[in-house]
């Protein structure tokens, strides 16, 4: 997910520590690490990272998350979503797939695949029609 540049040095664009709180929105066109604590919203076309420690409260928007803390808000991950054994998500979620370990926490509506497509209904016209009539006379019989 954070890729490293030819010297082998991983490329974060903002990284928000463990003391630190941040307000309002917050919008960045590269990658966001957060062990601290935001409210607001968060939109990032790259990748999000968030910390064991952290609490988001907040609706994210990313192209892949590696959750590992809380995060109170909904979520809509375009790409891959990987929820560690310490994550906590109260909202619903958005994804293009995803990854859970064991002991971690959605509570809210969850849809995963293309998600900027409806859900696929099934077409009940196309199904037979059954005559309740006729199969209970065979089975008397």
């Amino acid at each position: 997910m954070f890729k490293e540049n030819q010297s082998g040095v991983q490329e974060t664009d903002t990284i928000i520590g463990p003391s630190v709180k941040v307000e309002g929105d917050f919008v960045t066109e590269g990658n966001i690490i957060v062990e601290g604590t935001i409210c607001g919203t968060i939109k990032t076309s790259q990748n999000l990272k968030v910390g064991p420690e952290s609490k988001i409260f907040a609706n994210v928007s990313a192209e892949n998350a590696l959750i590992s803390g809380e995060v109170q808000g909904n979520l809509n991950v375009s790409g891959k979503l990987e929820l560690t054994s310490t994550a906590k998500i109260f909202g619903d979620v958005k994804t293009g797939s995803i990854s859970i370990a064991s002991g971690a926490v959605i509570n809210g509506k969850y849809q995963m695949g293309d998600t900027k497509n409806k859900a696929i209904k099934p077409e009940f016209s196309k199904q037979k029609k059954i005559d309740l009539k006729q199969t209970t006379e065979k089975d008397e019989e």
